[in-house]
């Protein structure tokens, strides 16, 4: 068995659910899948000895795991006053809208198209409840609404779907960006570095304790990914269908439909910088 210590980001062992930071705790829906790895991390965040919390992607419209997330925050001497989204993927977002019912909070988000209320998010925006602060960080690429929240007093950031627990998350093309995902990766790499960030509170999979591991992890991972298809091109192989049987041969057959998703998304990315 691999040391989970030994690999990229350090993923901390143990159960998925319950407390991960002094300020986090995690619920996890029961919507497992290849795509959703354990299942959606509903993150509910409270600042210690407040009565209000904030969560962080409700997850899918499930009746059973909305009422948990409520009934978690109950049990800590907590309302929730707050309901936020990471990006608009339904593992994330679909039971927003029921969630609000069951809290009578407002939904804010990027795209307007998912928000309850008057209120968005934006680069720059700071979030604040009950003495708890959550900074907004704009991270497009695996969708272009894709958002990170900086939980400074954690030393922490919430990524939803842009860095995962475990493995490598999908740019699926068209909504996914590569260039704008490698922008978004250096962007957590400062935050890594120059903010003191060293947790990742993931949308998928277990906490990761070297946040600065991670991104690294998966810069190299694209650039690597990137030069197989590139090379995959140069070698005669021309439909995203061939690129993926011939570079991700060493991927589950059932990832492949995401994969030529991915493919797509390199392709143009390798097109708009001339590369190909």
């Amino acid at each position: 068995m691999t040391d989970a210590s030994a690999l990229p980001g350090r993923p901390r062992g143990g159960v998925l659910s319950g407390p991960a930071t002094p300020r986090a705790v995690n619920v996890l829906a029961p919507n497992p899948s290849a795509m959703t790895l354990d299942g959606t991390n509903t993150w509910l965040l409270s600042e210690p000895g407040s009565a209000v919390a904030v969560v962080v992607d409700p997850g899918p419209l499930d009746e059973g795991h909305l009422r948990t997330v409520v009934e978690t925050a109950e049990r800590a001497g907590k309302r929730v006053a707050l309901t936020l989204l990471t990006h608009g993927h339904p593992d994330h977002a679909a039971g927003a809208a029921r969630f609000a019912e069951l809290t009578g909070t407002k939904v804010r988000a990027l795209d307007p198209a998912l928000r309850l209320g008057d209120e968005g998010l934006g680069a720059g925006d700071v979030v604040r409840a009950g003495g708890l602060e959550l900074r907004v960080v704009p991270t497009p690429g695996h969708t272009a609404d894709s958002l990170s929240f900086h939980l400074p007093a954690d030393r922490a950031v919430l990524t939803g779907d842009t860095v995962l627990g475990r493995g490598t998350t999908v740019v699926a093309h068209p909504d996914g960006r590569l260039g704008d995902y490698l922008d978004t990766l250096r962007r957590l790499r400062s935050l890594t570095v120059d903010d003191g960030v060293h947790t990742v509170l993931p949308g998928h999979g277990p906490v990761l304790e070297d946040a600065q591991g991670a991104v690294e992890y998966y810069l190299a991972h694209r650039a690597n990914r990137l030069a197989q298809v590139e090379t995959a091109v140069e070698d005669g192989f021309r439909t995203p269908s061939e690129i993926v049987a011939h570079v991700y041969a060493d991927v589950d057959r059932t990832l492949w439909p995401a994969a030529e998703l991915s493919v797509r998304a390199q392709l143009d990315y390798l097109v708009e910088h001339g590369l190909i």
